[in-house]
């Protein structure tokens, strides 16, 4: 028998082959071990997930939908002004959102009606202190809406009732439809406030005639708006009417007026929803067709004139003639000048002779503040008490 020996290379190959064969076992048990293990937590895992994790699931989605839904449940949340006057909406969307009206005329709530006060302006407010004095006490019973230049920056402090009461506005022109355009502008803004009831165009050299009180009540109790509209058959009234606008507009219905006006709720509806007249005013009323005397009065006659007082209550002197009215300064401003203006007149209130016939009064310029402001307490009826 011959003994076989073995070579290095033939050892080695002879140790490599027998541990291949015992090593294995052992790793297959760790990794079954560990196999088992790791089976055994995920099905763990997947049973919390789905027990646990669902609840959290919909638990948070139940907490996210009564929150989302918590707020317009309440009439508040309908019914509440906006908390600051600018915005980012265009005239289409704001036009459109103003001109939403409830259905059902009797309010489900307390209603306590307010007067908008819209100043169409080009920048300063130099009456304002006038107008702070006329305004305090009164507050909940008005607010206030001022469209100024784009580009202008009020500075009034926090404690003015002017602060922060610019609403976003646009460049408007004088006889152009741009200024229309800031009118409906300002009643669109103003008529987001549900509790505004009346709409008072303004100026920044208007003054108030009367105490707040007589103003407010006044107002409340009209059963008409004041958009002043007549026909003027001259060369300065049907004379500036296009027939192209025809059929919308008849020249029988051709109205002309000052573009100062104070209209309620249901009134300002009507002006700012229009797309039946706006167009062809537009395109058709240009200069020497001034249409922001013509466009409102025109178009009220044809779609309200039962709702019409047919006048203004605002003040106005033209018989120095040219295309302005007069202007008032320091030294025009006397007693016997406010007295003429509040107690010499005589008109329709609600059908019925009154000698209370005008509001508001413009055109003053900055200087007469000093005197209004010493005259106003005793013959305006605001103001400082006299000692």
């Amino acid at each position: 028998m011959q003994v076989r020996v073995l070579t290095l290379e033939e050892g080695k190959d002879l140790s490599q082959r027998t541990q291949h064969r015992v090593f294995p076992m052992k790793v297959l048990k760790v990794l079954a071990f560990v196999a088992i293990l790791g089976i055994s937590f995920c099905i763990a895992s997947m049973y919390m997930t789905r027990y646990y994790g669902v609840l959290s699931v919909v638990s948070q989605a139940r907490s996210s939908f009564h929150s989302c839904w918590e707020e317009p449940k309440g009439l508040s949340w309908w019914i509440r002004p906006p908390s600051g006057l600018m915005h980012n909406m265009s005239d289409e969307e704001l036009f459109w959102h103003a001109s939403m009206v409830p259905q059902v005329n009797k309010y489900p709530f307390k209603r306590v009606p307010k007067v908008a006060f819209m100043f169409l302006t080009i920048g300063p407010l130099p009456l304002s202190p006038l107008w702070e004095n006329f305004f305090k006490g009164n507050e909940g019973l008005y607010s206030i809406y001022i469209h100024s230049l784009p580009n202008y920056k009020a500075e009034f402090p926090k404690s003015s009732v002017f602060y922060r009461r610019q609403i976003p506005s646009q460049v408007s022109e004088w006889g152009k439809m741009s200024m229309c355009d800031a009118e409906r502008r300002l009643l669109s803004n103003a008529l987001l406030d549900v509790s505004n009831e009346w709409f008072v165009l303004l100026s920044e050299s208007c003054i108030p005639l009367y105490a707040f009180s007589i103003t407010y009540q006044y107002l409340m109790r009209s059963r008409y708006s004041y958009v002043g509209a007549f026909d003027d058959p001259g060369p300065h009234g049907r004379g500036l009417y296009n027939p192209n606008m025809a059929p919308e507009v008849d020249i029988s219905l051709w109205r002309k007026a000052s573009q100062w006006f104070e209209v309620n709720r249901e009134l300002a509806v009507v002006i700012i929803k229009d797309i039946k007249f706006y167009p062809k005013f537009k395109e058709f009323c240009k200069p020497n067709c001034y249409v922001d005397e013509h466009y409102f009065p025109t178009m009220l006659t044809i779609e309200s004139p039962d709702r019409l007082a047919n006048r203004s209550i605002t003040w106005v002197d033209w018989s120095r003639g040219g295309a302005h009215p007069a202007t008032f300064g320091k030294a025009d401003i006397t007693e016997t000048f406010l007295k003429n203006i509040v107690e010499e007149q005589t008109c329709l209130y609600n059908g019925q002779k009154s000698n209370l016939c005008f509001l508001f009064a413009r055109k003053f310029a900055p200087s007469a503040l000093e005197p209004l402001l010493q005259l106003a307490p005793n013959l305006l009826g605001y103001g400082w008490q006299k000692t």
